[in-house]
């Protein structure tokens, strides 16, 4: 055999091994997330809170229990993390919140919220409907992309 045919089959054998291995992991890794989705899901209260601040920062600087930082993995400390500062009753407590609800917790206004320990989960308005932020402006390049799709009559892009 030639040398260039050895150095393609062991490339393959490689991949095959990662992709192999990837597989694997990713099904572990869905398995512990609904596990700790239905924790989450079991530990539900439904609490008002004012919302004082909401802030993305380390979890070192972000106020939480010593026990909490203390747990998380080490690769996870330097990341950022949406962490919401609320007054719960009479205290003031910093909390998680999931990613995906962070952009509509309103700042300074009272909400009912949906909580999991120190984690939030949901967030609806006491009076009302919360509000959204106004959409983002689209930037130079992807109004012109947009323009030249209306005149050759394509549907836009998303």
């Amino acid at each position: 055999m030639k040398p260039w045919t050895i150095v393609l089959l062991v490339i393959l054998a490689v991949l095959a091994v990662i992709i192999i291995a990837m597989y694997f992991l990713g099904k572990k890794a869905q398995k512990k997330q609904a596990e700790q989705q239905e924790l989450l899901n079991a530990n539900r209260q439904n609490v008002s809170m004012l919302i004082i601040d909401k802030k993305r920062i380390k979890i070192k600087d972000s106020g939480l229990p010593q026990m909490v930082i203390d747990q998380t993995p080490k690769l996870m400390r330097n990341s950022k993390l949406p962490i919401v500062k609320a007054k719960v009753g009479p205290q003031i407590l910093s909390m998680i919140s999931d990613e995906k609800i962070f952009d509509s917790i309103p700042v300074k206004k009272e909400v009912k919220a949906v909580i999991s320990g120190i984690y939030i989960l949901e967030v609806r308005g006491i009076r009302g409907k919360l509000e959204t932020k106004p959409a983002k402006k689209k930037g130079f390049f992807k109004r012109a992309v947009e323009a030249a799709q209306e005149r050759a009559g394509a549907k836009p892009l998303k």
